[in-house]
């Protein structure tokens, strides 16, 4: 992991005060020990002797940080659904694999190569918000042992949900009180979680009716009874919600992280100033459903119109907050229908399409933004000497060209290289994808 990379230019992550985030051309780059040792141009008169160091010419190629991903679920890839298929009894199948240990194996497997794809796209810390039991701290511990490849993983295992809640009884418990709010959290507490997650609305996937794509599952006394105890051992609280109400409730009693959003009011950006929280803005989920005609999405109408609703929330939820300079980050909700879980560079592209704002702002939000809601950014998320070594390369400035993200020459995780990195790719999905992204 002692590495020289020379003739780089970088842009580190941050932003001047103008919202530029100004290129360093012509730089030398050393890593050591997983680290970034030291910074300085390449044809300057600073010396360094490299003959310790590998060293690779970049030959004027473009670094910056390693993308962060503030949403996603390693419980599923993020397949397209087929023609007439039905959503799957997610209880049903939580059943078989609390049971059976090879079933178990088996999940973690594949999450282990899903946490892999989320690498060699670009995502070097990976933030997992709802999973199967302990799963994701499994990986998350496995890759810290190197034992595997990934990204930093930061997870919550499994959440906090409510009878008829989102994923109750799957991905997330069902508390019946505040009281068994509070002993859930306790519960997760023990399988050694970084964050908390609760599901507070319903959404997009599970609703009754149409215009209904958020409502209020989880009473504000269980919202305030699972913070409290999540909070009084150290740990944030991040919040499925898609509807005011649910904004409302969840910022008033104590969540951090709004993850999605809804249509926003005065009284909601209050609080979110009052509690200083973040939202995590999550257009891709939401793409599919609204703007796929049915024969694509292979959704039922009334979702395409919840679809709608949930998409409109989230941008408008994201625009305010930035307008009122509330933190706004970025996530892709991997795992859900047609979000897999190497395409985070297309958030970015929605970020800029959708929320009006430049590709400056978007690379910041998805490297040092996202590093600072998440309490990581005196570790990660911009390229300063003293950070991990975490980075990407791509062939040309991805400033003019976000979707230059796509295509990555070098993957950095902690000072462990990854030259051609190649994710395991699902065509069908990608010309999905695309044929509404280039329109």
């Amino acid at each position: 992991m002692t590495y020289a990379f020379t003739h780089a230019n970088i842009l580190d992550g941050t932003l001047n005060a103008e919202g530029i985030m100004v290129p360093r051309m012509d730089q030398t780059i050393l890593i050591y020990e997983g680290r970034i040792q030291a910074i300085y141009p390449s044809n300057g008169t600073t010396t360094q002797d490299l003959s310790d160091y590998e060293v690779i010419d970049l030959e004027d190629k473009w670094v910056t940080p390693g993308l962060i991903n503030a949403h996603a679920h390693l419980a599923s890839s993020g397949k397209a659904p087929k023609e007439g298929s039905k959503p799957p009894n997610y209880k049903l199948l939580f059943s078989i694999l609390s049971k059976i240990a090879a079933v178990r194996s088996c999940i973690l497997k594949q999450q282990e190569k899903l946490a892999a794809d989320e690498l060699y796209s670009g995502v070097t810390t990976l933030r997992c918000v709802g999973g199967i039991l302990d799963l994701d701290a499994k990986v998350r511990d496995k890759i810290n042992a190197g034992s595997i490849p990934g990204p930093r993983m930061v997870v919550c295992n499994t959440a906090v949900s409510v009878p008829d809640g989102h994923f109750a009884g799957s991905l997330a418990t069902e508390a019946h009180s505040a009281s068994e709010a509070a002993e859930h959290v306790e519960q997760i507490i023990a399988t050694n979680p970084d964050w908390i997650k609760l599901m507070i609305t319903g959404g997009v996937m599970d609703a009754d009716e149409e215009g209904e794509p958020g409502v209020l599952r989880m009473p504000a006394d269980l919202v305030e009874a699972a913070c409290k105890t999540a909070h009084a051992q150290g740990f944030k609280v991040c919040a499925h919600v898609e509807s005011p109400e649910g904004v409302r409730v969840a910022l008033a009693n104590g969540v951090d992280t709004i993850e999605h959003g809804a249509q926003p009011d005065d009284e909601i950006l209050r609080l979110f100033a009052d509690r200083n929280a973040a939202l995590i803005c999550t257009l891709s989920p939401a793409i599919p459903y609204a703007l796929f005609p049915l024969e694509k999405s292979h959704c039922l109408p009334e979702a395409q119109v919840n679809g709608k609703i949930a998409m409109e929330g989230i941008r408008d939820n994201a625009l305010a907050c930035l307008a009122a300079g509330v933190p706004v980050g970025l996530g892709t909700d991997a795992g859900c229908p047609f979000i897999t879980h190497y395409d985070m560079w297309r958030e970015l592209v929605y970020f800029v399409r959708f929320c009006n704002v430049s590709p400056d702002f978007a690379l910041f939000t998805a490297t040092y933004q996202n590093a600072e809601i998440l309490g990581l950014e005196q570790l990660t998320g911009s390229i300063e000497v003293g950070k991990a070594a975490d980075l990407i390369v791509c062939d040309e400035n991805p400033l003019e060209d976000l979707t230059r993200l796509r295509n990555l020459t070098y993957v950095v995780a902690r000072g462990n290289l990854f030259a051609n990195p190649k994710p395991r790719k699902m065509s069908d999905v990608e010309a999905a994808l695309d044929e509404k992204l280039f329109a």
